[in-house]
């Protein structure tokens, strides 16, 4: 579903295995600071030093996760607040089974969560070397890419309005005006995520809608006109049905578009953290002129290490 995002963005800052991971044994009144490192440890704390995540609101929470022979084992729920900071990092678990695990997942839960699996929606993990284990997006047991070799660029055009050549800085489509093909390049994404594409008009987050693939239509065209069909591409025209706040049609120049990877379902109504591309319309910016977008992966990956 096409969501309108009201909240100013902002920008730079599962695969069906699960992984285990480790703490540091430092509260392991056996343990002694020349132990070898990959040396399992008896201890029962499991300690996240995570950085990135975003506030999910109460209607999810994170959890953790070992894989113990294969099969996943919760370690503990947590939130994490609007600074980015985790509500708890250390959890207890059980000793034999945390000895045993093999790879840590992340995933992202309802509140409350009446299924004891894990959801489809894992967005880090790592696999356990030693006590601790990097915990990254990239792992297969997450979303399986960093996407830092995602690329993509837009042109400004509003083709919905038929033969109408005003205003057409009123909307943006991903594909190349050139040769009418994708212009964005990302890969594929596991179950539990989607692609959302979006224009920041004066401040204000608006939707272009979600999509699987970059030579698809995306889910829907809330804002677009009704004199033609828009190109099969994600994109969208802003024409009508503006959002509070908000007159359409507009001018897209001087304004930012943007990519992100949502968790399905999505956790809230503003874009996710996850925002691998961004670009900057210029301000005078000129319609069906494809514009390159600036790779932001980087900037918004949470990633960190968890110890055992």
């Amino acid at each position: 579903m096409k969501i309108n995002r009201y909240i100013p963005l902002v920008l730079i800052a599962f695969s069906t295995t699960f992984f285990a991971c480790s703490d540091d044994d430092d509260d392991n009144p056996t343990s002694s600071s020349s132990s070898n490192t990959n040396t399992p440890t008896t201890n029962n704390n499991l300690r996240l030093d995570l950085q990135g995540l975003e506030d999910l609101d109460s209607n999810y929470r994170y959890e953790n996760w070992i894989i113990v022979d294969g099969a996943p084992v919760s370690a503990g729920l947590f939130d994490v607040d609007a600074n980015g900071n985790l509500s708890e990092t250390n959890f207890t678990v059980d000793p034999a089974q945390l000895s045993k695990a093999t790879t840590y997942v992340l995933t992202i839960e309802p509140n409350p969560d009446t299924d004891p699996a894990p959801s489809d929606v894992h967005i880090l993990a790592g696999d356990f070397s030693g006590r601790s284990a990097s915990a990254s997006v990239s792992h297969s047991a997450a979303l399986g890419d960093d996407f830092t070799a995602s690329t993509g660029g837009y042109m400004l055009a509003t083709p919905t309005d038929g033969s109408a050549t005003t205003d057409e800085n009123s909307g943006v489509w991903f594909l190349d005006p050139a040769n009418g093909t994708a212009s964005l390049s990302l890969p594929s994404l596991p179950n539990g995520w989607i692609y959302e594409g979006w224009a920041v008009i004066n401040g204000i987050p608006v939707s272009t809608g979600t999509f699987s693939a970059e030579d698809m239509r995306d889910n829907s065209a809330p804002f677009s006109g009704t004199a033609a069909a828009g190109p099969p591409y994600p994109g969208e025209d802003f024409l009508m049905n503006a959002p509070a706040g908000l007159s359409f049609p507009t001018d897209l120049s001087s304004g930012t578009i943007v990519i992100s990877i949502e968790p399905v379902p999505d956790n809230s109504t503003a874009p996710f953290i996850l925002k691998p591309l961004v670009g900057q319309v210029p301000s005078m910016a000129s319609d069906r002129t494809l514009y390159n977008m600036m790779n932001n992966a980087l900037a918004t990956n949470p990633m960190g290490t968890v110890s055992r």
